[in-house]
């Protein structure tokens, strides 16, 4: 199998159906071999049979977390490559096909930029938007050499063996940041390509916010990525 993309999913009832059947699409129209992993942490709401009716295989994740439950879905991804995106209709993944392109080229890790590629009125809080995500992005490229201008986002896609060789450690959002800095610091073939994000399809408010509760802890995430890297 080529592709496996991974959803991280907590009470995404409102949502994840229509994630997997969008990226189900993707492979059809695409003539992809793939699948999609739901690694649920604990849902109350039905969000895995919506997710198994829609075609998806479900991995119960039992440890908390954001990190931990993408850790578990991409233990469990059967393809070579796997691509990471949150269950609430933000990310577009019928888009990624110049992500896997890149991937077949040879990279290790390809982010998107949503900076480049367009965020909706009303996606992204002004604060992250013009604040946080730019200066994370930018103590990324001074203290760890990076050149990726949207260290925070999302959605992206890597090489599954490069990223289980990196051990991350980190359990919560800031996984994110983790899994950037040691692919920077191991020198990995790191991309990136231009995405969309739209507003959060969901109607309750999320459970947490990947720039804020990411921009709090990087500053641990990424003295554990190197202190691992060491």
């Amino acid at each position: 199998m080529e592709l496996s993309v991974v959803m991280p999913c907590l009470n995404e009832a409102e949502t994840v159906e229509t994630c997997v059947r969008k990226t189900i699409g993707f492979f059809e129209d695409s003539g992809i071999d793939g699948e999609v992993v739901i690694a649920d942490n604990g849902s109350t709401d039905g969000s895995q049979q919506l997710a198994r009716d829609a075609g998806a295989r479900v991995v119960p994740v039992v440890d908390k977390g954001y990190g931990n439950a993408l850790m578990g879905g991409i233990r469990s991804a059967r393809g070579r490559y796997v691509a990471m995106g949150d269950a609430d209709d933000s990310y577009d993944f019928t888009t990624l096909g110049p992500f896997l392109d890149e991937l077949r080229d040879g990279a290790d890790l390809v982010m998107g930029n949503r900076f480049k590629g367009g965020i909706a009125p009303g996606a992204m809080p002004p604060l992250h938007r013009y604040l946080g995500n730019p200066v994370l992005s930018f103590v990324g490229r001074l203290f760890f050499g990076s050149k990726i201008g949207d260290f925070h986002c999302g959605l992206r896609a890597f090489n599954k063996e490069s990223i289980l060789r990196l051990g991350l450690q980190t359990g919560g959002m800031e996984f994110a940041s983790e899994m950037v800095v040691k692919a920077t610091l191991q020198k990995y073939d790191i991309r990136e390509v231009p995405t969309t994000l739209s507003p959060d399809g969901r109607t309750r408010s999320p459970t947490s916010t990947p720039g804020g509760t990411a921009g709090a802890t990087c500053a641990s995430s990424c003295s554990t990525a190197r202190a691992g890297c060491s």
